[in-house]
């Protein structure tokens, strides 16, 4: 029996989520499967992958034969690496152990540069929260300075306009002694 490993289409319009099944290659898209081995959410940012490591590599030694998504999938998990490292092993390259080193090596030089990936995101996205504060901080000290020149203006103008009208008060006011003085 031809075996495939595939994508399972689940989920809403617009919104898939897929299982990781194997099946024969005459059953259609979503119906009979043999296996699942995992799910996969490319909805999410990274993508999810939650995949059944130990059988999905059985059944590539097996000889399924991966859909080009899947191949990607099981690339980046490491199933394709291991199973290089396994035929190594039954040529007489190496030992079992050696290829157990070798893949934990890639699998945390592959988490570091992960990790490292995310620190340089998030520093990117810091010094971008930064920038557009200081930008709005600028952008803002030039409206209050705009503002208090306004205001001061606004405050002249008033002084201006009271000053005649204290004037006009206090003229008469003098007068009055004067008046008072004139009566006596």
């Amino acid at each position: 029996m031809a075996t495939k490993i595939r994508l399972q289409r689940h989920g809403r319009k617009s919104y898939a989520f897929y299982s990781i099944v194997i099946a024969d290659v005459r059953a259609p898209r979503d119906g009979k499967f043999i296996e699942k081995i995992g799910t996969y959410n490319p909805n999410t940012n990274p993508a999810t992958v939650d995949l059944n490591f130990e059988r999905a590599l059985h059944w590539v030694m097996c000889g399924a034969q991966p859909t080009d998504t899947v191949r990607n999938i099981l690339s980046k998990e490491g199933v394709y690496m291991k199973k290089h490292l396994l035929g190594g092993v039954a040529k007489g390259a190496f030992t079992e152990a050696e290829a157990e080193a070798k893949f934990e090596a890639w699998k945390n030089n592959k988490q570091s540069g992960l990790a490292a990936l995310k620190a340089k995101q998030d520093e990117a996205k810091k010094a971008e929260a930064k920038a557009r504060l200081e930008a709005e901080k600028k952008i803002n000290e030039v409206k209050a300075k705009a503002l208090a020149e306004k205001k001061a203006a606004e405050a002249a103008e008033k002084a201006a306009a009271e000053a005649p009208a204290e004037e006009a008060t206090e003229a008469p006011a003098e007068e009055a002694p004067a008046t008072e003085a004139a009566a006596e």
